[in-house]
């Protein structure tokens, strides 16, 4: 009886087509252990972690050279003082509770106008804060908000924050990812009240 058929007509493999054979399969596993040991519980995970901070390092870049502005501001405020204020430049409420109370209301006027945009928007939390203005030439208000907003509307409300009358100070911006993937940004918004009349 012939060889091929004694053994089933089954070809045996040369010996460099079992090398090449035995390469390959050593490759698969290498793969597949990779994927399951390292990829997925390791190296994933990282990959994630930094394309977020990518992602917050770039927003925060962009609102540092929006604070760094407040030098500027602040010499906005120094022409004031000078007599150059317009007549919305300085909080309408001459008591300080009642101009934070308008400032609180003012700060959820703007929210309102963006909620609709993009990811939406919301301010969670909203509360004065107690100032110690002794030692400066105009009474300041402030509150501290919280919002949670997609990056577009957040863009538009730190805009009309900086950008409407009565002039509005920007300070304290600390970013974070909130869990919904919007941006949770905390804020302290300030107001000056106008100066009494001597």
């Amino acid at each position: 009886m012939p060889a091929d058929a004694r053994q089933g007509g089954v070809k045996r493999l040369t010996p460099a087509q079992s090398r090449i054979a035995a390469i390959a399969l050593a490759l698969v596993v290498l793969a597949m252990a990779y994927f399951v040991l390292l990829h997925w519980w390791f190296v994933a995970p990282l990959m994630n972690v930094d394309s977020q901070m990518r992602d917050l390092r770039a927003i925060h870049a962009k609102y540092a050279a929006a604070i760094a502005e407040q030098p500027e501001l602040e010499r906005r405020v120094a022409r004031l003082q000078q007599g150059g204020a317009t007549v919305g430049a300085f909080l309408s409420a001459s008591d300080p509770s009642a101009a934070a109370a308008n400032l609180i209301q003012r700060a959820t006027d703007v929210v309102a106008a963006h909620a609709g945009e993009g990811a939406g928007c919301n301010m969670p939390s909203k509360m004065p804060i107690e100032q110690d203005t002794a030692n400066e030439p105009f009474h300041r208000v402030s509150v501290s908000i919280t919002l949670d907003c997609g990056l577009q509307p957040l863009t538009a409300v730190l805009h009309d924050f900086d950008r409407g009358l009565p002039y509005l100070f920007v300070n304290n911006l600390i970013l974070a990812r909130s869990p919904s993937g919007r941006m949770q940004a905390q804020i302290t918004l300030s107001g000056y009240l106008r100066p009494a009349t001597p």
